[in-house]
């Protein structure tokens, strides 16, 4: 059955996903600033799981929006306005509509992993940084 459920994970179709185990499975460290991997990937939406590994600047994306679950750990972030930073923790949901700018610029108990729905999909170079200095697309996040 478990052998099943990695399958289905795999073939990024649809099935039953158990989070906390794909949760475990990222690495302590990272390169990026995010890792992730896909649960589901279709042009019209995608499903993934992902780990934050260091704070994340003020950025936007151009092509979709985000939907993220919180399953672990605590930080903060902004929406639109940097005075608004305002705690997360497990079991919280935070909408990022296109083009809204966010940052997540504080980890206060790691690892931070989120449970993410982008509509459409995300590719993984939509990404545009307020700053270009405080980071690029391809230090933001890889795949797993």
């Amino acid at each position: 059955m478990i052998e099943e459920e990695h399958l289905m994970t795999r073939n990024r179709t649809g099935g039953r996903f158990d989070l906390n185990e794909i949760a475990a499975a990222f690495p302590e460290t990272a390169e990026t600033m995010l890792l992730d991997t896909y649960l589901t990937d279709k042009p019209e939406a995608s499903i993934r799981v992902f780990r934050i590994y260091r704070d994340v600047p003020p950025h936007y994306h151009t092509q979709c929006d985000e939907v993220l679950h919180v399953l672990s750990g605590e930080g903060t972030f902004w929406i639109g306005d940097p005075a608004a930073e305002a705690p997360f923790a497990p079991g919280h949901l935070l909408v990022f509509p296109r083009r809204a700018v966010h940052a997540l610029p504080r980890i206060l108990s790691s690892p931070v992993v989120f449970l993410a729905i982008d509509t459409p999909r995300r590719a993984p170079d939509d990404v545009v940084f307020i700053n270009p200095a405080e980071g690029t697309p391809s230090g933001f996040i890889a795949s797993i």
